[in-house]
């Protein structure tokens, strides 16, 4: 059992629904130790891959995406889920569905934080059916630019999203992969990985 599995196990709450609380270390309350161990990993396994910029979607991906990205020495950029006021310029956009939320919305970065030069690291704290990820790889191929590798905290194995993104041919590396959780139980199991 790696880290962030010891982790999850310690102090995650599984809940009705294929719900997996994480909040009191990952998505709400955050403990940037874990983050700076996640960077080391991602930077092992994405080590000789070509990365000049960080995305990631507002808005419980930014803090870990920020303390990742010291380990990159990259910038991070996020995409919005509303339009603001200060969001000026031509913008790229992409729907996306919130398993979470169970929402849809558009998301939005800035054409001027994202070219054709860029290559891009996703980092992002749950993967379940790959909508999110989709949009943000919508994202970067309207700015021309190339997804260098996907980082994922927490993917759900046994939802088809990370199945969807890895048939795609992308690059994919999640820290921990839950196969099936049980809310009566509180027993999580996670995939092997070498």
């Amino acid at each position: 059992m790696n880290f962030l599995e010891e982790r999850i196990v310690k102090n995650g709450i599984v809940k009705e629904g294929n719900i997996l609380k994480v909040d009191s270390f990952l998505n709400h309350q955050l403990d940037v130790d874990l983050f700076d161990r996640m960077g080391i990993e991602w930077a092992k396994r994405f080590e000789g891959v070509e990365i000049n910029k960080i995305l990631t979607i507002e808005a419980s991906g930014i803090g870990i995406a920020c303390v990742v990205a010291r380990h990159f020495g990259v910038p991070v950029v996020f995409a919005k889920k509303s339009k603001s006021v200060n969001l000026d310029g031509e913008m790229y956009t992409a729907e996306v569905e919130s398993f979470t939320h169970k929402n849809k919305n558009v998301v939005i970065v800035s054409k001027k934080f994202l070219n054709k030069d860029d290559k891009v690291l996703i980092i992002d704290d749950f993967l379940a059916n790959g909508c999110a990820l989709q949009g943000l790889i919508s994202i970067i191929n309207q700015a021309g630019a190339s997804v260098s590798g996907i980082g994922i905290a927490i993917e759900k194995g046994f939802q088809n999203g990370g199945q969807i993104i890895r048939n795609m041919g992308y690059k994919l590396e999640s820290l921990a992969i839950v196969d099936s959780m049980d809310a009566s139980t509180g027993e999580i199991k996670f995939r092997d990985q070498i």
